[in-house]
């Protein structure tokens, strides 16, 4: 994977240039009384799908798309309805085939969790993974060290 950095503190506000707010809802919350697991899922999610969108306007050819192939979360504190959380997203990462992003879940300038994705480019008529289009490869990797 180049340009990977594991330096990128995913728990720091500076990290991040790129945000989505994202409202949280009253059935995010189990019978413990704080937001679910899942629901942080569904916060990076949304982050994500901001970002792939952006890059996908910038594809020629329409069946390409980027396929989730991996999402880990680390939840670092719980958090309750009411309320909005703010997810960061940046890229940390770069393959022949695959982005990897990163993400800061942030509750009142708390990081209360943090996320990454690894992602591949796919032909969806073909049915299989394709390289990054060169220039996009370079514009993401040039992202990594900003």
């Amino acid at each position: 994977m180049s340009g990977s950095d594991d330096k990128i503190d995913l728990t720091a506000l500076k990290t991040f240039s790129r945000w989505t707010p994202v409202t949280i809802r009253y059935s995010d919350q189990d019978g413990m009384g704080h937001v679910n697991n899942v629901a942080f899922a569904a916060y990076v999610e949304a982050a994500r799908t901001m970002v792939l969108k952006d890059l996908m306007e910038r594809f020629p050819r329409p069946a390409i798309k980027f396929v989730l192939a991996r999402l880990a979360i680390d939840y670092l504190r719980e958090i309750f309805y009411p309320g909005n959380v703010e997810v960061g997203v940046r890229v940390v990462g770069v393959g022949t085939k695959s982005l990897v992003t990163g993400y800061g879940v942030f509750f009142q300038d708390y990081c209360v969790a943090t996320a990454q994705c690894v992602n591949v480019c796919f032909d969806m008529a073909a049915r299989s993974s394709v390289p990054l289009l060169d220039s996009i490869r370079h514009d993401l990797l040039a992202q990594i060290d900003h």
